[in-house]
């Protein structure tokens, strides 16, 4: 049908001409129409894509807070970022205390790429340059930034690039890398959206360590618990307990190297390593460092502790174990006692590792309150030890005073009554020689008496406690104890002077015993009478014999010689020998009172 109009019915049943030119667009009108109709698509799309994205960014958010194990949420971060805005690669490098990349997490990266790269980026270049300023870098082309490194060789090629610091309160944790965007150069949105990411993974972060830490706090004070336990229930030495804390301060700090350093008992100007656990344990145990200029000594006079990433940063040297073993973060707190410091416990790991944090330092050092309560029971359970045996020695000491030696002397007086009415004969002799074993056994009780009294460890200043010792020294070479005896006043009529000969003599006849006799006893007795000295060793050996040097006994008759006395070396039989030395006492120097 043609024509401008056509019909449609009316009330009356009939046909009505319309005219349909009204419905006609001008082609201006349609234009406009259908540009606003096509932005009106435009911007629904953008609105589309913008909720997507968003979805997305929620979806991460989600990813990222699933959970509280650092190192899986670290993971869980880079995946997330990789995913929002398309990326083919992405990592994330945590800032060490030091400078650099402490860790380097990445993800979209070919394993077969990552073994021919071998070693991790360390923080130079842009990753370096966001470390030094961490504010958001977004690059078309990463050659053209002359911040830019490079590639190492084997190193997948890389335009585009986005990175974004995250930041934990005031200090920057680390940096979320991205790489080569799909569909082109990273966006001003893509930055918006990696910069929320990065909020959300330092709430995460920061969640995640909150909880390891107080996961690590509750595992070492259930060490100290357990530590605790284990020294009131340890009798003797400490080193056990110490032994024990060194282990499971390795173990809860994750550390590689454990040692205790503490004085050297035996000099204050050294300290010595007296319990190590981990790398070359066994190669450190017993070294000796100085106490002034090492960070030990440093620690020990000061108590105060110290925290290091590496051991050279302290200035002063840490101590001879950078000789035997490696070492690169470390931890040094004192053995805090009640009344001093008692050493110094040594946390130290592997170069390039994690280096300690404050929370760190601050429970280790609350752990090494456990060793130092291990020195301080030790200490006091020998001094207890050693005040019950003193008390015991100076009982026995009493007993035989007052009872051995009165019932021997009074069975002497009663034997020499009974030769005195026996008269002369067999029967006397042996009733005399009854009486100078009598004489003999008491001198010997005497000298014992003398060293029950003398506490064990303290230093020789009389004669008799001097020559005691060097019969001590020497006990072991010969293999067995000699006996000592002393008569006449000692102390008072012998003059230093000549108790350092006196020892010199001592401790040159029983050496030749040692070395040469074969004896199996020998003894040892001083006699002071009003005008000699005499001091004998004899010994049940194989005899004089044919000397090889004779330069130690012409020493002794030189010394003898020069105060006016003799020496002499005779044998005894059946068997042994009996050195004799003696000097007249009034040309030994002036004497004393009684």
């Amino acid at each position: 049908m043609s024509g401008a109009s056509s019909g449609e019915p009316d009330k009356a049943g009939g046909q009505r001409e319309v005219d349909d030119s009204s419905l006609t667009f001008p082609d201006a009108s349609r234009l406009e129409l259908d540009q606003l109709l096509s932005q009106l698509v435009g911007r629904a799309q953008e609105v589309m894509a913008t909720q997507g994205r968003l979805r997305g960014l929620l979806r991460a958010n989600q990813l990222i807070i699933g959970g509280l194990e650092l190192s899986a949420v670290l993971r869980r971060i880079v995946e997330a970022a990789r995913e929002l805005v398309g990326a083919r690669y992405a990592a994330l490098g945590v800032v060490s205390p030091g400078g650099g990349l402490a860790e380097f997490i990445h993800s979209g990266m070919p394993a077969d790429a990552v073994e021919v790269i071998g070693h991790l980026p360390e923080g130079k270049g842009l990753l370096g340059a966001l470390i030094d300023d961490p504010r958001p870098i977004r690059l078309r082309e990463i050659t053209d930034d002359p911040r830019s490194a490079g590639f190492p060789s084997g190193h997948p090629p890389m335009h585009s690039f986005l990175g974004v610091p995250i930041r934990i309160r005031d200090e920057v944790f680390g940096n979320l890398y991205l790489a080569e965007r799909g569909g082109g150069a990273f966006t001003a949105e893509d930055e918006e959206l990696v910069k929320a990411l990065a909020a959300t993974a330092a709430v995460a972060i920061d969640n995640a360590n909150l909880y390891a830490s107080a996961r690590l706090r509750g595992e070492w004070l259930q060490a100290s618990a357990a530590i605790t336990r284990q020294v009131l229930a340890t009798e003797g030495s400490p080193i056990y307990p110490l032994r024990r804390i060194a282990e499971r301060t390795k173990q809860i700090a994750d550390a590689d190297l454990v040692t205790v350093v503490l004085p050297d008992p035996d000099d204050d100007d050294e300290l010595r390593i007296d319990v190590a656990v981990g790398l070359a344990a066994a190669s450190l145990v017993g070294i000796r460092l100085p106490a002034r200029g090492t960070l030990s000594g440093e620690v020990l006079a000061t108590g105060q502790p110290l925290r290091l990433v590496s051991p050279g940063e302290g200035g002063a040297p840490l101590s001879p174990t950078a000789e035997v073993v490696d070492i690169g973060p470390v931890l040094a707190v004192p053995l805090n006692g009640s009344t001093r410091v008692h050493g110094v416990l040594w946390t130290a790991r592997a170069p390039g590792r994690t280096p300690f944090t404050a929370d760190d330092l601050d429970m280790a050092g609350s752990f090494a309150n456990q060793a130092a309560l291990a020195i301080e029971l030790a200490e006091a359970r020998a001094e207890q030890q050693r005040a019950a045996m003193l008390q015991d020695r100076e009982r026995i000491a009493a007993d035989l005073h007052d009872h051995v030696i009165q019932r021997l002397f009074a069975a002497g007086l009663s034997l020499q009554g009974a030769a005195a009415q026996v008269g002369t004969g067999p029967a006397t002799d042996r009733i005399v020689r009854v009486i100078d074993d009598l004489d003999t056994t008491i001198s010997q009780i005497r000298t014992t008496i003398f060293q029950l009294q003398r506490p064990p460890g303290t230093t020789a200043t009389s004669i008799r406690a001097r020559l005691l010792d060097i019969a001590s020294q020497v006990t072991p070479a010969l293999g067995f104890e000699p006996g000592v005896r002393f008569s006449g006043v000692i102390e008072s009529r012998v003059p230093d002077d000549l108790a350092e000969d006196l020892e010199a003599v001592l401790r040159e006849a029983l050496t030749n015993v040692a070395r040469h006799a074969h004896a199996r006893s020998a003894d040892v007795e001083l006699t002071v009478t009003t005008d000699s000295v005499v001091l004998e060793v004899g010994d049940d050996g194989m005899g004089i014999g044919e000397p090889i040097r004779t330069s130690g006994l012409a020493n002794l008759r030189t010394r003898a010689e020069r105060r006016g006395g003799t020496m002499a070396v005779v044998a005894v039989k059946p068997t042994g020998t009996r050195l004799c030395w003696s000097v007249p006492l009034t040309a030994a120097g002036p004497t004393g009172g009684d």
